[in-house]
């Protein structure tokens, strides 16, 4: 039975699966914990899986606070048994005292090249500065041809993708994805000189990530966002939207993330304008999407759900934990199982980053 099947049959027996016996919950294994290896706080989760089947877990290790600014460092742990265990964590970039973040890794399937952008930024200023053009943010390149064990000298790529009136600028954060047709796609967001109003857009490379471009805003007040292939080609994107309703924003591209549609709220996803994740599972007329946020107005209640209709509608959902949670990353395990690696915590979303694997037919059995 494939993935497709599987979500349909479960939803028509009552919401359980065929099999008498509910699926088990899944189990949860910290990945990153604050305070751990000298690091004040852990965020900002992003998640592979290579073609040789190893787990790659980046985060942000934030030296001194949770700050979004300061000494911040990007690190990778990783794992070969389908999450079970984790590697020490190593650090792919330092710079210092200033700030290295964002990650929004993709993998050049045709090259096996781990590609990862990131974005710099001095580590002595706040958000202002840079709204206010007093400091600059810049865009990195590092890559891996060693299925993440080793990584390259970074590379700078600000002047092929932010625009000279743009202020902020960010990737992702969560993964990049590979069109049909090799295109290599980073989601992101940017700001215009003088404003505070945010733009959700894509940057995309056609020669494997030598070189790249960013497309047009798909709409104001969206920024953090994620995007899938859809059968026949097009593209959805999801973004975390500032227009005061608590809902996601969602917009189709039909040219490959060059421009995109009129953006509307999707009324039932629920958010309280935080980051969160998008990826598809399967490929043509079995293509089903997952998705995972925390489903609330406030920080809590880390769910994910299942559409089989190009995101139309969420019939299945499950949630991973009620209780505080934040940023999160979903990858594709294979078979009927995938994996979400988030913020969590028990007064604090921001206490450890944890792993969680499942199942489809777990999302299906609601009890």
């Amino acid at each position: 039975m494939n993935r497709r099947d599987l979500l349909k049959t479960g939803l028509l027996v009552c919401g359980r699966t065929a099999a008498a016996a509910l699926p088990a919950a899944p189990e949860r294994v910290t990945v990153y914990r604050a305070g751990a290896d000298g690091y004040h706080t852990y965020r900002i989760p992003a998640i592979l899986r290579t073609p040789k089947g190893t787990l790659l877990a980046f985060a942000e290790a934030r030296k001194n606070s949770t700050s979004d600014f300061g000494d911040i460092d990007m690190v990778v742990k990783r794992s070969s048994d389908g999450g079970k265990t984790w590697s020490a964590q190593a650090l792919i970039a330092d710079r210092g005292e200033n700030s290295i973040g964002n990650p929004c890794p993709v993998i050049d399937r045709k090259t096996g090249t781990i590609w990862l952008p990131l974005i710099a930024a001095p580590g002595n200023i706040d958000k202002n500065d840079i709204m206010e053009g007093r400091a600059a943010q810049t865009v990195w390149l590092t890559k891996s041809l060693d299925d993440g064990q080793s990584w390259s000298r970074l590379r700078e790529i600000t002047s092929q993708v932010k625009a000279r009136d743009w202020t902020w600028f960010a990737t992702g954060p969560g993964v990049g994805i590979q069109l049909g047709d090799g295109r290599l796609l980073i989601p992101c967001d940017h700001r215009l000189a003088g404003s505070d109003v945010p733009y959700s857009h894509a940057m995309f490379s056609t020669d494997g990530g030598e070189s790249w471009k960013s497309g047009t805003a798909v709409g104001e007040k969206t920024n953090e966002c994620q995007v899938v292939e859809l059968a026949g080609g097009g593209l959805l994107m999801n973004m975390r939207s500032f227009h005061g309703q608590n809902r996601r924003a969602v917009a189709l591209s039909q040219d490959r993330g060059l421009t995109w549609t009129h953006l509307r709220l999707h009324q039932e996803l629920i958010e309280p304008a935080c980051q969160a994740s998008l990826i598809s599972l399967g490929s043509g007329r079995d293509r089903l999407l997952l998705f995972s946020n925390p489903a609330a107005t406030k920080r809590v209640n880390m769910t994910v759900r299942v559409s089989r209709d190009r995101g139309e509608t969420w019939p299945a959902a499950r949630s991973l934990y009620a209780g505080p949670s934040a940023y999160s990353c979903l990858v594709d395990l294979g078979g009927n199982d995938a994996g979400c690696l988030f913020e969590r915590g028990e007064n604090s979303p921001y206490e450890e980053i944890c792993f969680m694997r499942f199942s489809l037919d777990w999302i299906a059995a609601k009890a």
